[in-house]
């Protein structure tokens, strides 16, 4: 069967790889909102509970908010305050270069375009880094883990990924990530191709017995002859 959908991981796929010192980043937006005598205490509640919502997902598939974080933390999540967390990663949020041109190489084939990705952030969020790199209008159908009860590596997540784009077949549809638990194997579970990108910390989100990629990838540009062989 050919491919009839393509979906992607938005950080580490759409977006280049980037290492994050999340502690830094908290004391940095807590300190520019919280008086002073509170911001060691709320930066370190919410560095403490971001990583066990992300745990909590990798092992429980089990989906989180921003609002969630915050409430477990103990922080008021002001509209200033959540300005300034926008503005702290848009450094780390820009679209790969090579993504406007993969997506229209594979819209002149017909092939949906989705996005799944397992995040905090609102879809709002998500629609404005997209509109911002102009490529929002181009995606068919995205679905963030934010919004759904599930996070990768459930097969659920992957069928509203589908359902987003129309597509009703896994076998016709390839994900595209970069974590080899949460994106490959989950998305080789529920039945479609896997494409795995390599960066430098891919190897840290591995474990054994995991179902091995379809296909291996060091950027973006590297994808498209994949999606030609099995079909595209």
């Amino acid at each position: 069967m050919g491919v009839k959908a393509v979906i992607f991981d938005w950080g580490g796929t759409l977006t280049p790889w980037h290492d994050i010192e999340l502690a830094d980043m908290w004391h940095a937006i807590c300190s520019a909102h919280l008086p002073p005598e509170d911001v060691e205490k709320a930066a370190r509640a919410l560095v403490e509970n971001e990583l066990e919502l992300w745990r909590r997902g990798s092992e429980d598939h089990l989906s989180a908010t921003l609002a969630e974080l915050f409430e477990l933390a103990g922080v008021e999540p002001t509209e200033e305050l959540l300005a300034t967390k926008f503005e702290m990663w848009t450094p780390h949020t820009h679209t790969d270069p090579a993504v406007p041109g993969l997506f229209q190489d594979l819209r002149e084939r017909g092939i949906k375009i989705g996005v799944l990705s397992n995040t905090l952030w609102s879809r709002e969020w998500h629609e404005r880094i997209f509109a911002r790199d102009d490529v929002l209008h181009m995606l068919d159908g995205a679905v963030y883990s934010s919004e759904i009860p599930y996070a990768k590596p459930h097969a659920e997540a992957f069928r509203c990924a589908m359902a987003a784009v129309g597509a009703t077949d896994p076998a016709s549809c390839v994900f595209v990530g970069d974590r080899p638990f949460d994106d490959i194997h989950g998305a080789k579970a529920a039945g479609l191709r896997a494409v795995q990108i390599r960066h430098q910390t891919t190897a840290a989100f591995s474990r054994p017995g995991l179902t091995p990629p379809d296909a291996l990838i060091d950027r973006l540009d590297e994808l498209l002859p994949h999606i030609d062989g099995w079909g595209g």
